[in-house]
């Protein structure tokens, strides 16, 4: 039986309505069996959305099996018991029409963007068998290293089990996370200042100067609920102030816009930060003053490190010296294009708030090339102000009380694992021209007390196709997990052509998405949020929080964990096979309350839930958070929410090597000296073959780099600037007509389409209408939408909201799913495949893609 394109959709729903026979009806506000009238009760019971990373804590209100509406945990302290406007698309995301219903195979060998799949289903079982006997392959001819696991969003229970554990035990290095296309980048910036390498946290309940800076808390960069909820209060209480080229919708709310030219953040943050210090702003109690109390700093004067003497900070004559000196608000605006005096007021602004002043840093800034740089820059404004764990501040994460999983011993290491577990990765981390030095270096100490020390390498997603291009026998057998790298990577045709190259290749994920078209096998996976049994943590309004997911209404599909039960019954087949070792370690796991070991999927499942939460619901841990008594309440609460994070906590105890906060960042170098060692070459060597300018002293310090850009000015004259949704959850939402209808919502978007705003004065001189089809052409690639005239956009730029594009996915999504023809244009597809090197980030901000605009 052979299916194509346009009956896909057709045939899963039909095998979907097979399999929920017996289930109750869909309609939740119908009458109740045995009533004529009314509407039946209900009850709201709690999960977590995964429509970002803020993973927020969730209830829904389910009505005869039926999920009706969502809303925040109302016991939560980090959402306060909101959800944004992307957490209510998940009741469409859980009843989607087009999602997949059950195990899909592959019967048309070719491969490629557009080419027929012919997918036709399965069972699982025979799903399973054929996963199994592809991996055994492997192993029989001593290729297991030829194994690829890659993972998309996913709770911290993949961490240890699918992420951790499949590729490890079964003997490949090859087990790769999305976060580096994520917003890993901006990391570097707290990282090698504060040595904290996470996400920050906001008291924007007590804010008195807010800078929202290269992101848009309104719509996304974590949070989103919570600084809805503040900032009403906050423009009444204090100053907002938006960094940003495009008119975000933050940025409509400030007092202050500075639409700053594309890539040009370190020269604002080096003029802001020339003026904090020569006008006297620092903060006295967190960097300390000059011996004599006189404010010695002048433009251009060299200063005696001896004559300052700092608290809890580092460095700061020596990043004066040689960074801060000569940045001038004049020299800054000629680069950046923000007038002199704006400069000038925005730093006194600031200033003048202190410590209550938080730089609220986004991807915007750090994801570009030599975007580590411009994240320390601005990140190190919050050390000058002392704004870093005080009221109104920026704050380390929160944390709640999770476990970890059994450690994966020797014992379910085979000799084979051991060997081809230590072959080169793929992702090309660590070589001399990809650092990816995310986390710093690692210290350990053997059993006679010798300390061996080295950088620690962070993976390097989107590097992944060119490893795998480069050497296309390198991966026989991938396993992939609610991903969609062909459509959420740069340089987006480079994954076509790699994934088509892969002899074998099962995708678990909810919808058949681009790269699903490219698999042989795909397995329906649950919707998190609604189906799947898991533990979140997070943080957010200085509290962290462990939360429940959790099946709140019966699945009507034949649905799996990707993460837990997916993972136990491929155990169970490669066990039958004669490779026993990763059911083994699975069946090893203990419930922590009866003992019991899982003899199938669904009691690992729970148990694995209940060993990673047992601290917040067990009892026998002093906890400072919320009280809950047994395994049973924390599935009824749903949440266990930690006390309130503590002001100056870190302070005196920064996790660098001075344990201060470092403007010359020690830590940095350190890093890079155990790097260049590795390399046997030097740093400045390291740095020149990553592609920064900077060479000696001023590597250790956050410095201006000269944006690097594709394409000429004449050639390219438009800089296109990608941003992200409100309504956007991950890339999953493009199928659901919510997400289509609200994208309005988007400042200068429009419901049922896909543009790219230009302001009106470009337009005018291009001969452009509002409406027009354009084409967008970058140096690799073009792509069709329509124009958008607008006032909120920089001149000399065109912004395009990053979701549309989907030539799969469904029939909403796509134009014309069955012929694959998309719906606008993808963003990533006109990007082109570049990096942040230091940290191995994706490069898709910071003005570096040049582009033209023509009329179609």
């Amino acid at each position: 039986m052979e299916i194509n394109r346009r009956d896909f959709l057709k045939v899963t729903a039909a095998a979907g309505a097979v399999a929920t026979v017996g289930l109750p009806k869909l309609n939740a506000f119908a009458a109740s069996e045995g009533k004529t009238s009314g509407v039946t009760a209900g009850e709201w019971i709690p999960s977590t959305c995964q429509g970002c990373t803020a993973w927020c804590p969730v209830e829904f209100f389910v009505q005869d099996n039926r999920i009706s509406k969502v809303r925040g945990n109302q016991l939560s302290k980090a959402n306060n018991g909101y959800c944004c406007p992307r957490g209510h698309l998940m009741i469409q995301q859980t009843y989607d029409p087009d999602r997949i219903k059950v195990p899909m195979k592959r019967t048309n060998p070719q491969k490629g963007k557009g080419v027929d799949p012919k997918f036709v289903p399965i069972s699982w079982d025979e799903a399973l068998d054929t996963i199994a006997d592809k991996m055994m392959e492997l192993r029989k001819n001593n290729e297991p290293h030829k194994f690829m696991y890659m993972r998309g969003r996913y709770s911290p229970t993949s961490t240890d089990l699918a992420y951790g554990s499949i590729a490890k035990i079964f003997g490949s290095p090859n087990s790769f996370s999305h976060s580096a296309i994520c917003a890993e980048a901006e990391k570097m910036g707290p990282g090698y200042t504060q040595g904290f390498f996470g996400y920050r946290d906001y008291d924007l309940a007590k804010t008195k100067c807010l800078v929202v800076w290269g992101c848009d808390p309104l719509s996304s960069n974590r949070q989103v609920p919570n600084a809805i909820n503040k900032f009403g209060d906050l423009l009444d209480r204090g100053t907002l102030i938006a960094v940003d080229p495009r008119m975000s919708t933050s940025t409509t709310k400030a007092h202050q816009w500075l639409p700053i030219k594309p890539g040009e953040d370190g020269a604002l943050a080096a003029a802001i930060a020339h003026v904090l210090l020569t006008e006297g702003f620092w903060s006295k109690e967190f960097v300390g003053d000059f011996k004599e109390g006189k404010n010695l700093f002048k433009a251009g004067a060299v200063l005696d490190e001896a004559a300052f003497v700092e608290k809890q900070t580092h460095g700061l004559i020596k990043w004066w010296n040689l960074a801060l000196k000569d940045a001038t608000p004049a020299w800054a605006a000629k680069k950046s294009l923000i007038p002199e005096k704006q400069i000038i007021a925005v730093a006194r602004t600031m200033g003048k708030a202190g410590s209550a002043c938080a730089v609220w840093m986004g991807p915007g800034v750090a994801m570009s090339p030599r975007g580590t740089y411009a994240s320390m820059f601005i990140y190190a404004l919050n050390g000058i102000l002392g704004s870093v764990e005080t009221e109104g501040g920026v704050f380390q994460s929160s944390s709640a009380p999770g476990t970890k999983f059994p450690e994966i011993s020797d014992k379910f290491l085979d000799e084979t694992a051991k060997k081809f577990g230590k072959e080169k990765k793929l992702d090309g981390r660590g070589a001399k021209d990809m650092p990816a030095i995310m986390g710093g270096f690692d210290s350990k100490k053997d059993k006679d007390g010798k300390v061996t020390e080295s950088p620690k390498a962070g993976v390097v997603t989107n590097n992944i196709a060119n490893g795998m291009l480069k050497n296309p026998g390198a991966v026989k057998v991938c396993i992939a997990t609610w991903n969609n790298f062909n459509f959420s990577a740069t340089g987006a045709s480079r994954w076509d052509k790699a994934m088509a190259q892969v002899p074998f290749f099962a995708h678990v994920v909810t919808n058949a998405s681009e790269m699903s078209q490219f698999a042989d096998i795909v397995l329906p996976a649950t919707f998190a949020p609604t189906e799947k049994l898991s533990i979140l943590n997070n943080m957010a309004n200085l509290h962290g929080h462990l939360s429940i997911q959790q099946p709140v209404a019966k699945p009507l599909w034949q649905v799996k964990s990707e993460e837990t039960e997916f993972v136990w019954l491929l155990a169970e087949k490669l066990k039958a096979r004669g490779f026993s070792n990763l059911y083994d370690y699975y069946a090893s796991f203990e419930d922590p309350e009866t003992k019991q070991k899982p003899t199938n999927a669904a009691e690992f499942c729970e148990i694995a839930a209940r060993i990673s939460s047992q601290k917040v619901w067990n009892g026998k841990e002093k906890l400072k958070g919320d009280k809950i008594a047994s395994w049973a309440e924390f599935k009824k609460k749903g949440i266990y929410n930690s006390e309130t994070y503590a002001y100056k906590k870190n302070w005196g105890k920064f996790k660098t090597v001075t344990q201060k906060f470092e403007f010359y960042s020690e830590t940095l170098k350190k890093t890079l000296t155990l790097f260049a060692a590795k390399h046997k070459t030097s740093i400045d060597d390291v740095l020149k073959s990553s592609g920064y300018e900077a060479q000696g002293e001023l590597v250790f310090v956050p410095h201006y780099e000269t944006p690097k850009r594709w394409g000429s000015e004449k050639e390219y004259p438009f800089t296109f600037i990608d941003h992200k949704s409100r309504l956007n959850r991950e890339g999953r939402s493009a199928n659901t007509v919510w997400y289509q209808e609200f994208k309005k919502l988007d400042a200068g978007d429009v419901s049922w389409d896909d543009v790219a705003k230009i302001n009106p004065a470009d337009a005018k001189k291009l001969g452009i209408k509002d409406g027009d089809t354009i084409r967008l052409t970058s140096p690799t690639a073009s792509i069709i939408t329509k124009a958008k005239l607008w006032e909120g956009v920089r001149p000399g730029t065109v912004a395009k909201c990053f979701g549309q594009g989907h030539w799969a996915y469904g029939r909403t999504a796509a134009k014309d799913y069955a012929k694959a023809q998309p719906r606008g244009g993808n963003n990533n597809e006109l990007m082109p495949d570049d990096y942040d090197r230091l940290s191995g980030a994706t490069a898709r901000n910071g003005g570096f893609t040049g582009v033209k605009i023509e009329k179609v």
